[in-house]
This record gives structure tokens, sequence and C-alpha cells, in this order.
């Protein structure tokens, strides 16, 4: 059967600071596959098509992705913490209009539907491959929560923060007193209903490959792969030796059950004292850390290459849409670099907010292009949809269609634990501190101005970083970002 056709009206604004004329792209096609890349962590000025980037990393596939679309240098997740930020990113909604403590776990309720829901409406075959993470019931496959259960017709990775890169089989999990004790695992990973057991390979290799055989497959249908991988997140030292002797870094023995070396203040057989070793400052001194990291980097890039490679190979390449895009900022305790932004992962500073992000479609999405106007993570959900013909039913939705209507001054909110941020325009109003469980940081890491809970305004157009607290000098803004934000709260939480 012939992929149906649809005719696709997508207005795409080319706009810049001088106000150019928008211009539309009316275009007959068939409907697109769909490629959502999520990463894990990847700091700001780690994201090589950025034109100011940090030189020392190495993705060459990353940039290639970029060049092949447009850029955004101003695109924000809704939370500084992975599962509620994927919760919003397949969602398209705010997560804390439902999880009002702003928490680590807002799941993922029955009456909220995901882009994969609707692409499936729509006709799509849909896939996710990697981390499977909202924050709540982790490790069980009749949940919610659970990629079959939203939407996905397959699903292979695992559900919960953080996996071990190199221990996937199912003789380590027999041999760990603890394979599931702490927010990270090991083991045989989660396969539709079942698991799949892996004696040897690495993690990010083993989601390429995967996702490279679904998209060898013959089918009748588009597909809608999201590819969640979980680099470069701890544990950052798990790393191919070829890419470690690249950035002069010594092999770290994995985690071994058996072993007699105590990892901590547990006992030397627990996973979970391992993962906190390595998770933090200290067992690797900073200057290695961030050698690490790019060796981590590095490997992701490289696999991302292969996924590009694949779909060029596939005859696919012509009419694929794909978004890449990292979860939150990068973390102060990996050796991730956000500069210029402040802080990082854990808080609602620029640096713990605003991502790499880049959209590519040929013929319909400008490549080459650099976007600064600012966009949300949410808007993933509606682009996609509309991409994909589907209809999106739910009227509460907070993104909005990338390829459509732009909406300028657009406000933004964030909420997280007890902090909170709204911007519109240029401005950004937050009462942000510092969280990253006062550990010491990595040396890339930026301190704010001033880490309390006092209300602070930055233009953040101009002080990106934002080093100039501006509240006193604007309380008229203030006042008008704050009523914004809780007239927002009022109408939108769930009580």
């Amino acid at each position: 059967m012939k992929q149906s056709v649809l005719v696709l009206l997508l207005m795409v604004l080319f706009s810049c600071n001088s106000k150019k004329e928008n211009k539309e792209i009316v275009k007959t096609q068939e409907k697109p596959n769909i490629l959502l890349i999520v990463v894990d962590d990847q700091g700001y000025n780690d994201f090589s098509p950025f034109e100011s980037h940090d030189k020392t990393i190495s993705t060459p596939n990353i940039t290639r992705l970029g060049q092949a679309g447009t850029v955004y240098t101003q695109a924000y997740v809704t939370a500084p913490v992975c599962s509620p930020s994927r919760a919003g990113i397949i969602t398209g909604k705010n997560q804390f209009r439902w999880d009002k403590p702003a928490s680590w776990g807002p799941g993922l309720p029955n009456d909220v539907k995901t882009i994969a829901e609707y692409l499936k409406e729509a006709g799509y075959q849909t896939a996710r491959i990697g981390k499977n993470d909202l924050g709540r019931n982790f490790h069980k496959n009749d949940v919610r929560e659970y990629p079959l259960n939203h939407g996905y017709d397959e699903f292979l990775g695992f559900s919960a923060h953080a996996h071990d890169y190199w221990l996937n089989s199912q003789s380590i999990k027999d041999r760990t007193p603890d394979p599931f004790g702490t927010s990270a695992l090991l083991g045989p990973l989660m396969h539709n209903m079942g698991e799949k057991s892996y004696e040897e390979g690495y993690l990010t290799d083993i989601f390429t490959d995967e996702s490279i055989e679904f998209l060898k497959r013959k089918r009748d249908k588009p597909f809608f792969l999201t590819l969640s991988y979980n680099a470069v997140h701890h544990l950052i030292h798990e790393v191919p030796k070829k890419y470690l002797d690249k950035y002069n870094v010594k092999e770290i023995p994995n985690y071994e059950p058996d072993s007699l070396v105590a990892y901590g203040k547990h006992d030397a057989g627990s996973y979970s004292a391992y993962y906190d070793k390595y998770s933090r400052v200290g067992a690797i001194n900073t200057d290695d850390l961030r050698k690490y990291y790019l060796a981590n980097l590095n490997c992701l890039d490289d696999n991302i290459g292969r996924v590009l490679d694949a779909i060029k190979e596939q005859k696919l390449d012509k009419n694929t849409l794909i978004v890449f895009i990292s979860d939150n900022g990068g973390s102060p305790l990996t050796g991730s670099n956000n500069a210029p932004l402040t802080g990082g992962k854990y808080s609602l500073w620029e640096g713990g907010i605003r991502v790499p992000m880049a959209v590519s479609w040929p013929g319909i999405v400008e490549a080459g292009k650099v976007e600064t106007k600012y966009v949300s993570a949410t808007d993933i959900l509606p682009t996609l949809a509309k991409a994909g013909g589907a209809t999106i039913t739910d009227t509460n939705i907070d993104g909005i269609n990338l390829f459509g209507d732009a909406k300028e001054d657009r406000l933004l909110v964030w909420k997280w634990q007890k902090t909170w941020a709204a911007r519109k325009g240029k401005w950004k109003v937050t009462n942000a501190n510092e969280n990253h469980w006062k550990s010491e940081p990595s040396a890339q890491y930026i301190a704010p101005i001033r880490d309390d809970l006092t209300i602070k305004l930055f233009d953040v157009e101009n002080d990106p970083g934002e080093r100039n607290d501006v509240s006193a000098a604007h309380p008229e803004i203030v006042k008008e970002l704050e009523t914004a934000y809780n007239a927002w709260c009022e109408a939108n939480i769930i009580k």
C-alpha cells in the first residue's frame, strides 16, 4: 500500500531581528517519517551547530544534522531534570499542570495524550528505543508510563533515570544484590512485554544498532521513531576505550558485585554505592571529568552519524523530519559546558532549561538557518502532529506549531519544586536558586550572581548569562510577569 498523500500547507517563519516579511511554503507530498532524537544532559555550549561553541568537542555528525535544518538558540524545556522535562516533550504540556508539587516524578495521567498516540491514530508505526523516564512506576510494563501503554507499538530500552552503559546482561543482574537499588540500574533491557539480555556491547551502540534495524524494515506506513539516548548522562566515565585513549583518560573498572573493593559508604556489593561514587566530582578530578564527558559525547556523535547514514542508505532522507533536543541543560556534575549560561541541570537558571535543539525536513525546513526567537519543547507535539496529519483534540496544549504562525512575546512559565520562572519577550523573572545536591561542581560550571529565593529580573536576550539583575530598575515588569505567572497557574494547575 502506498503511503497516503497529504497536502501540507506550512507557513515557515523566516524572521530575524530586522523583521523580514514572512514567507509561505506550500508542499504536496507524502506524510513524512519522523525521528525524534532526545539526548541526556548535553551542555548548551557543547552543541557544535551553534556558531559559538566549545571548540574542544568533536561532534561532526551533530553539526551535519544542524546544518541540514534550522537550529534554535533559545529553545526551552519545561523542567531542569529529565523526568518532568520528558513528560513535557511527549505531551506538549507543562507537566506541572497535573504534577502540583512540581516534582521529579510527574508520571503520565490516563487523560493526557502523547505524540505517539496522536501519530498512531494518524496511521504511523511507532517505536521508542532508549531511555523512558517519566519519574514513576520504573521497571514496570503494566502501567501508563510504559511506552506500549501510551502510543508506542514497540519499545526497547529501560524505564528509569539511568542505566549502566556496559552491564546489560541477565547474568550481571543475577549477581547484583541491588540491580534496581538506585535511580540507575543494570541488567537486561525491557523489550516490549519481556526483556532482552546483551552479554556484550555498549549501550549507546546497542540503541543505535536497534534503531538501524528498525529503519531497515519494510513497511507500508510512515514511522515515528523516538530515539532516546542516555548519553551524556552519568556514568560519564563509561566509554569505549578508543574514545578514552583519544582524550587521554584511563579506564575505570566496571562495577563488579563480587569485588572486595569498597565503592563508598555502602557495602562493596552495592551497585548504588558504585553509581553514587562515580556520579560526583571527587573520585574523578574535574579535569578528567571533562575529558570523560568529551569522550562520551564523541561516541554519541558517532552513533548519531550511523543513524543519519542509515536513513540515507534506506533512501528515507528526502522525506524524514528529524527533531534533535536535549532533555535539560548540562549537569554541573559531569563536566558539561553551558557557557555563557548560568547554572545547569537541577535549577531554573538558563543553564538548566535552555537547551540545544535543531529541526530538519528537506524542502520544508530551511537548511542552515539559525532561529533566535524563543521556543519551547512543548512545541514539538503540535509541530509533529501537524506534519503527520494528526488532529489534536486537547484544547489545553501549551506548545505551538513551529511551522505555523509565530506568537510574538508568548508567555512561558516554569515551576520546579520551590522555584518558579516566567518569560515574556526579552524579560525573565525568577526566584531560581541553585540545587545540585550541594556537591562540588565541575570546572565548567558558572555560578549564579546570587543564590537565594529572592525574585530576580533579567533581560535574557542581551544578558543570557543572567549576570545583571534589573528588578530594582523595572519593578513594573516584575509585577507584570509575576501576575501573568500566577494567573496562568490559577487557570491551569489542577487543584
